[in-house]
């Protein structure tokens, strides 16, 4: 397996690296000050969840007609476009006098942007790496995001005790122009690496390829539906915990990068492969926990253990790169991550409508149990005749 130094040698590797690791720093400290803005504004837990993870919901209609353009744009135009796009919407959020209302209006031409971004960044980096060093690329990303989510969490909770939610968004604004600029003169003029235009015929047209093969549909449903249910109950961590919610990201975090590192650098290949279901399983039963209404530190240990369950992702991705053409992966992976992301929107505005009706605790609970469902069902699933063949994929013209 490729090393992480070695990384680095990769031309266009870092500059890459830092613009995602500045983007997600961005993205974990206006989305807690939002949530955070919304939430002291209405009191409800339904729009506070939906704020901090209702931009992930344009993602659905996103995926539906721009994500031909990951592969038939400029990589370093279009990603450099994006952060400026995020850039601007998140200024425009910390504008004094705005209704709630509008700010979660601003969530929509947001999610549609980050729906194009995820299979362009994804795509891009399998290019640089190859297939072989896309598993030790992309979890090293991960490991940088849980850092990121550390430092961005703990950074917007001091910030917010001592100044207002629309001071730091102006700072997350502040960090994706300086991640527009890195992705901008860091990495070099990449051509396309599909020919054509984009379009949403071109979009329909790939995607139901994609989802044509078996193996790539329980591979989606895998990276889609688990993790977003338990984002779902992270939505819920501003209603559970005002005033502790930042802890308990940064914990998430935390737990995260440690699933990260130790898929993928510390397993060897022969464990990992059997790794999947058991920490799909680890990912959601901690959150059972929160129907007993823990107090805060142990809550934070339930999430910390219960994140490290997001490794499975790094997994369940090498897989899909595996089952895609080469032609086909910035879209393949730009389906995976508008499919996740806007789940987990579903999911957060599914457990804030619980956490309305009910509680936040209640809500987490029926969420996990929900992770846990799934995870078995599509378990059977792919024991079934069939399921496992790495069928060929559909040729792309």
């Amino acid at each position: 397996m490729t090393g992480y130094r070695s990384l680095f040698r990769t031309p266009e590797f870092t500059p890459l690296f830092l613009g995602t690791a500045a983007q997600t720093a961005a993205q974990t400290i206006g989305g807690l000050a939002l949530g955070t803005l919304v939430y002291g504004a209405t009191g409800s837990p339904l729009l506070s969840a939906v704020s901090m993870f209702g931009q992930s919901l344009a993602q659905a209609l996103g995926a539906t007609v721009l994500l031909s353009g990951a592969d038939r744009l400029p990589p370093r135009t279009a990603l450099s476009a994006i952060a400026l796009v995020f850039a601007a919407g998140t200024a425009v959020q910390a504008l004094p006098g705005l209704p709630a209302g509008a700010l979660l209006a601003v969530l929509l031409p947001l999610g549609l942007a980050a729906s194009l971004g995820g299979g362009v960044r994804w795509g891009l980096l399998n290019e640089i790496l190859g297939k072989d060093g896309f598993l030790p690329g992309r979890s090293l990303f991960n490991m940088v995001s849980g850092l990121s989510q550390v430092a961005g969490f703990a950074t917007g909770g001091a910030l917010l005790a001592a100044v207002s939610p629309r001071a730091c968004l102006l700072l997350a604004a502040a960090l994706y122009l300086t991640a527009a600029s890195a992705l901008r003169f860091g990495l070099t003029a990449r051509p396309p690496r599909a020919a054509g235009r984009p379009s949403a015929s071109e979009t329909w047209r790939v995607n139901a390829a994609l989802w044509s093969s078996r193996p790539r549909r329980l591979t989606y449903l895998g990276l889609w539906l688990p993790g977003g249910m338990v984002v779902g109950c992270e939505s819920l961590y501003v209603a559970y915990a005002p005033h502790a919610a930042g802890t308990l990201f940064a914990c998430g975090a935390l737990g995260m990068f440690a699933g990260d590192v130790t898929v993928g650098r510390l397993l060897p290949a022969a464990v990992r492969a059997r790794l999947a279901t058991p920490l799909l399983l680890l990912l959601a039963t901690p959150f059972l926990i929160f129907c007993a209404h823990p107090p805060v530190p142990v809550a934070a240990a339930c999430v910390t253990v219960a994140s490290a369950g997001f490794g499975a992702s790094l997994l369940q991705q090498e897989r899909l790169m595996r089952l895609t053409p080469d032609t086909m992966a910035g879209q393949a992976l730009g389906l995976h991550s508008a499919g996740m992301l806007a789940l987990q929107g579903l999911s957060a505005t599914t457990a804030g409508t619980l956490g309305q009706l009910a509680s936040p605790a209640t809500a987490m609970t029926a969420m996990a149990a929900g992770s846990l469902c799934v995870t078995l069902t599509l378990t059977a699933a792919a024991r079934r005749p069939g399921a496992g063949r790495e069928e060929s994929p559909l040729p792309v013209q």
